[in-house]
């Protein structure tokens, strides 16, 4: 659950790369035909599809943000789109990746191992959407999928207690790991809530790389990468004009 407040002002970014244009990263939700959307979370498929294909056309490759930051590594990072999908919704099998495929793109899905098979009950409002179980989960792997850590339930952690806090990142990370077979590297804070301590209580339990909204407090650097809502509203001119704003309100990965 996010609102869309990707073109709202923010300080510009303090570092810029060197090496050209920072990469942006998208964020997504649900995709379904669900015309009851009261927190703009749903992209229908066929929108799904036009998005991408609107990136596909400019040349730019969507793929899972563990493959933009080992390309941003090697410096290879031009013409790369950081494709997420938040909350783990089960359509993500259904109906997201048949249009990743036809596109030949990759994305990160970032699930909740304490809600598998269950629904979105964090939400006070709008319809009751099923949630990715473990064959779901091991799905989406097998078709070159990155699954990373959405906490265990979904709770804003920055008002968790310490140990509410140590459970959601790090129970989280293992139960993963056990469904997976496979180490999890990202994290993504629900809400895209963190502060100073969330950030570092991810940093200690092991994640390579965690997913904000807006940048984080600074020191966060991958830590708290900032990203772009995409939504069902988000036409070619839409997305054209948040490319272009990602860099200047700070909500683009930078090089290295």
């Amino acid at each position: 659950m996010v609102a869309d407040v990707s073109a709202a002002p923010h300080p510009p970014a303090k570092r810029r790369s060197k090496r050209g244009p920072a990469v942006w990263v998208a964020m997504y939700h649900s995709v379904s035909e669900c015309p009851d959307d009261p927190y703009n979370v749903t992209v229908t498929p066929s929108q799904l599809e036009r998005q991408l294909a609107w990136m596909s056309r400019r040349g730019l490759r969507g793929v899972s943000i563990g493959e933009l930051l080992a390309a941003r590594a090697r410096g290879a990072e031009r013409g790369l789109v950081g494709l997420t999908f938040d909350d783990g919704y089960a359509d993500f099998d259904t109906m997201a990746l048949p249009v990743l495929h036809r596109q030949g793109f990759s994305a990160t899905v970032f699930v909740l191992p304490g809600r598998l098979g269950g629904e979105n009950a964090w939400e006070p409002m709008g319809p009751r959407k099923p949630l990715l179980d473990v064959d779901g989960i091991r799905r989406a792997v097998a078709a070159g999928m990155e699954v990373a850590s959405h906490g265990l339930t979904h709770l804003d952690l920055t008002k968790a207690t310490d140990q509410v806090l140590h459970t959601e990142v790090n129970d989280s990370r293992h139960e993963l790991a056990k469904i997976i077979g496979a180490d999890v590297e990202g994290f993504c804070y629900p809400y895209g809530y963190l502060d100073e301590r969330v950030a570092a209580a991810v940093r200690r339990a092991g994640y390579r790389y965690a997913c904000s909204i807006t940048p984080g407090p600074d020191g966060c650097g991958d830590f708290a990468l900032p990203r772009i809502h995409v939504g069902q509203a988000d036409t070619p001119a839409r997305l054209a004009l948040k490319r272009r704003l990602a860099r200047r309100f700070g909500r683009a990965v930078e090089a290295v």
